[in-house]
């Protein structure tokens, strides 16, 4: 055994091996085959065309007052206690519903505004808001 000779076994292979390559390339076009169809198999059907843009209704405020003797007015207008249940009742039942917006003053009794509550509720009133004044600093 020599030590400086060279045998010809090891030199260095300067091809590509394609063998690998070929494998990946026979998959996916297998994979292709295979999906392509599955892609192109639709129901053609014309779908409805649509707005983006949002139709806004806004639904009718009525505005309930109770003033600081007790008394109920309906957008400014005076109403008694035997008709305020009876009105309630036509408002919840159209549609849709309108907002029900009430303006307490500060010296009635909470007594009142929690009967004006109630009979909102039992008429079927569901959207109530409270109107009151930001406060003075």
């Amino acid at each position: 055994m020599a030590f400086g000779t060279r045998d010809d076994t090891d030199e260095v292979m300067n091809e590509i091996n394609m063998t690998p390559l070929v494998d990946v390339m026979l998959v996916l076009l297998i994979i292709f085959i295979i999906t392509v169809p599955v892609m192109k198999h639709a129901v053609n059907i014309e779908l409805p065309q649509a707005s983006n843009q949002r139709e806004v209704d806004r639904p009718q405020v009525v505005r309930v007052s109770v003033d600081a003797q007790g008394r109920y007015f309906w957008n400014a207008d005076r109403i008694d206690d035997a008709a305020l249940p009876a009105r309630l009742a036509a408002e919840a039942a159209r549609d849709p519903q309108p907002e029900l917006h009430i303006r307490g003053d500060r010296a009635v009794r909470y007594e009142r505004v929690a009967q004006l509550m109630a009979a909102a509720q039992q008429a079927g009133l569901r959207r109530i808001g409270f109107i009151t004044e930001p406060k003075q600093e």
